[in-house]
């Protein structure tokens, strides 16, 4: 059977769980989050693989860029992405990527972005099943009303991340 390697990756926000099947980063996501079952499924189904704990480049170039993220260095990430889904979960990860750093958007902007505007309710269940948070970042979608909404880290982190976006020039590395 094919391996899905895997780390654990304590950062300022909370334990992460990274994860690559070959080479490419398939799994950046909160260790303990609600639905943490469901997205190891999905994965490990998917990929017709296990996890097994073990480290390769991706993995520590994801860490090292991370780290230049949470410091202020780094608003976009380069490392190989591979997303395990469906076609519409893959077009409303594609569209999330289109956010900006620094910017919001809403479930509705997405769907309609994905020439789909009927479809707000299934974007924002797409957006809670991301498996790769940050680099894919969900934490950057609000409601239309301008209020933060789910978030797989808590809303305060998801308040934590826009706030330091925002404010990179002005705020400090917490």
């Amino acid at each position: 059977m094919n391996s899905i390697h895997i780390q654990y990756y304590p950062t300022q926000i909370g334990e992460l769980i990274l994860g690559a099947y070959k080479n490419q980063l398939c799994l950046l996501d909160f260790k303990h989050r609600k639905g943490r079952l469901r997205i190891d499924n999905r994965l490990q189904k998917g990929l017709k693989a296990s996890y097994l704990e073990q480290d390769e480049p991706v993995l520590t170039e994801t860490r090292k860029q991370l780290d230049e993220y949470f410091t202020g260095q780094r608003e976009s990430f380069t490392v190989p992405l591979l997303t395990v889904g469906s076609e519409f979960q893959k077009s409303v990860w594609r569209a999330l990527m289109n956010v900006p750093y620094g910017h919001t958007s809403t479930y509705l902007n997405i769907a309609q972005e994905i020439h789909n505007p009927k479809a707000v309710r299934a974007v924002a269940s797409a957006n809670g099943a991301n498996a790769i948070s940050l680099i894919i970042p969900c934490h950057r979608i609000i409601g239309s009303n301008g209020q933060l909404v789910g978030y797989a880290g808590g809303l305060p982190v998801k308040k934590r991340l826009l706030n330091m976006e925002n404010n990179q020039q002005h705020s400090l590395p917490f």
